[in-house]
């Protein structure tokens, strides 16, 4: 194996995208999945699997995951939804990391997030905690560790998020945890993502891109792959899809030393 490919991808649990009414598109998994198997990718990062429930109810076996680990059958995989909060607003939650490579020391970590306080359907609600994920798997004979990760939208709550930094920091200090090749993805949520770009970098990591837009609703580029000095990047490009509000992310990386 001479280079590797990773898919970053929020799936936004399935829901499909319709220009005139995105709201109201239907949820259509076989699209989902037809668009992930289509990039034949090594590594897969997936954001928002499954739609919230109300009351923060979490159903085992996640349904969408269930369904997606069946068609990727090839994949080895790790899931997990946030904490429970009776506070969920229907979204999407959940990340999801699939690999064609053996998973192991697999992790979680729950990212809390700020009480700020906003306005959903008329009454004041406050934030749910995030999440970030881990795994490691080995590629090529070398050992590759993988985090996934979907920020707080600062941006909708009419909040800064430079105010806001606690939970870039809570994945900073996983990143500085590693010592070997190590990829970062996700749904990061910022706006500008110049600030995050620099943070990042200041830890040793890279973005593979910040020109193109990734997500349909706004001309932002919120979902990223992050790479540290041990790989290389080969070649990217950014892939609209109709299956979510989001663009699939897809990046090709060799080992640098």
């Amino acid at each position: 194996m001479s280079t590797f490919k990773v898919l970053q991808f929020n799936v936004q649990f399935g829901q499909s995208w319709d220009d005139a009414y995105p709201d109201h598109a239907p949820v259509n998994l076989d699209l989902t999945i037809a668009e992930i198997r289509s990039h034949d990718a090594d590594i897969v990062l997936l954001q928002e699997v499954e739609q919230a429930r109300p009351g923060g109810v979490q159903p085992d076996p996640p349904p969408n995951y269930t369904r997606l680990r069946a068609a990727l059958g090839a994949y080895d995989s790790f899931f997990s939804y946030p904490k429970s909060d009776p506070r969920e607003l229907p979204f999407g939650i959940g990340l999801a990391i699939f690999s064609k490579t053996p998973l192991r020391d697999t992790l979680r970590r729950d990212l809390p997030s700020p009480s700020i306080e906003f306005e959903f359907h008329g009454g004041k609600r406050t934030p749910t905690d995030r999440l970030l994920i881990g795994a490691k798997t080995t590629l090529a004979g070398r050992e590759l560790r993988i985090v996934n990760t979907h920020l707080l939208a600062f941006f909708m709550l009419r909040s800064g998020h430079e105010e806001h930094l606690g939970q870039r920091e809570l994945v900073i200090d996983e990143l500085r945890a590693s010592k070997g090749p190590t990829l970062l993805g996700g749904d990061f949520n910022v706006d500008r993502p110049e600030s995050l770009t620099r943070q990042f970098a200041d830890v040793g990591y890279q973005t593979v891109q910040t020109n193109e837009a990734t997500w349909r609703r706004r001309p932002y580029v919120l979902d990223h792959i992050f790479y540290n000095r041990h790989l290389r990047p080969v070649r990217h490009a950014v892939k609209p899809t109709p299956a979510s509000d989001h663009h699939v992310l897809v990046a090709e990386f060799e080992f640098a030393d």
